[in-house]
């Protein structure tokens, strides 16, 4: 991966987004889209990125760019600050962790707490925690104190920062899916510096996937493209416990994951798996019998229907502060996307 394209993907990643306040993240990513592309906003706060506008096909490039985080719900006499999960949480990953609350005037620290063991009884200690047993704690000596810092419906996230592992791989907060924000933006850059584009293509970091795919339905109608191609995360599947029989073989280094699926588009994916094969990425396939549980399913019914692919990148522990994936893949897919799109005909047709 090019220096320049890495230090935005980790700006990006260091950027707080839970799902519905994305304006940190989508200030980064529309302002690295402006050097190469028309960048705009809309009301829901996706952003685009067009290159090459009025050229046909119109294709449409969608990775969301919100994070699962926290909100408040409630604050005690004691200044502790009660909450709920914005998107999927396994709580027990929660524990302990340091948080940053988007507050009234900026970020505020946390700790999210729990009974320590040593105050359990011996029934306690056999269960699982559960969010509705969790707090944050400020530091607040009183609610009064703590309701000048913040509010019931403010949003936060972990406060983890990246890691740089061996082997050219990484553990971060917000690779779901700031990695699928990055690609689409990283195949524009790729497609920006090629010669003879046919194709009008528009990157969108869409916004509320973790709650609905929200962001992507709302895109999608507005823009009507002829073809799309969503980038998510798939799980990797090479660590203990996940059944390749049922995933699939994913594992780190392994490439992009190129999804068959009853709702994707033939001509999009066998034009992405023949796209890897002629610039020789290695891939790997994954079925999906009915959703894909990523913005494709939204995309893919929209309007009149919408020709869609579906590239992911393998990670591990997703949903946790620390989800990993190798450069080398996240690379890989941004390539194999710009290389289909570069050697699509002026007006492609996608009808079956």
């Amino acid at each position: 991966m090019r220096e320049t394209s890495y230090d935005f993907f980790k700006r990006l990643l260091a950027a707080p987004g839970p799902s519905g306040a994305e304006g940190a993240a989508a200030g980064i990513w529309r302002e690295e889209a402006s050097g190469f592309a028309e960048v705009r906003g809309d009301r829901m706060g996706n952003s685009f990125a067009t290159l090459n506008p009025g050229g046909s096909p119109r294709v449409m490039l969608s990775g969301h760019i919100d994070e699962i985080g926290l909100m408040v719900t409630h604050i005690d006499e004691k200044g502790l600050i009660r909450f709920i999960g914005v998107g999927g949480w396994d709580p027990q990953v929660l524990v302990g962790q340091r948080v940053r609350l988007m507050g009234r005037g900026g970020e505020v620290l946390g700790v999210i707490g729990k009974k320590a063991i040593h105050l359990m009884d011996a029934e306690e200690r056999k269960k699982v925690s559960e969010i509705k047993s969790l707090w944050i704690d400020i530091g607040a000596r009183d609610r009064e104190e703590a309701e000048k810092r913040v509010r019931v419906g403010d949003v936060g996230v972990l406060d983890q920062e990246l890691v740089e592992l061996a082997n050219g791989r990484i553990a971060a907060r917000s690779v779901d899916n700031r990695v699928g924000a990055f690609v689409v933006l990283e195949a524009l850059r790729l497609l920006s510096e090629a010669d003879g584009l046919a194709a009008e293509v528009v990157a969108v970091a869409s916004v509320q996937e973790e709650i609905g795919l929200n962001g992507a339905r709302a895109a999608a109608f507005g823009l009507d493209p002829d073809a799309a191609i969503a980038v998510d995360v798939a799980h990797a599947t090479d660590i203990p416990g996940v059944s390749e029989n049922e995933e699939g073989e994913h594992a780190l280094g392994s490439g992009p994951v190129i999804s068959r699926a009853s709702a994707l588009s033939p001509f999009v994916t066998e034009g992405l798996i023949s796209a890897a094969e002629r610039e020789g990425i290695p891939y790997t396939l994954a079925g999906d019998s009915r959703r894909t549980g990523t913005d494709a399913d939204a995309i893919h019914f929209s309007r009149a229907g919408i020709a869609t692919g579906l590239v992911s990148c393998p990670n591990r522990y997703m949903h946790s502060p620390n989800e990993i994936v190798d450069l080398e893949d996240v690379e890989r897919c941004a390539r194999v996307i710009a290389a289909y799109i570069r050697d699509l005909e002026k007006g492609t047709d996608f009808t079956r």
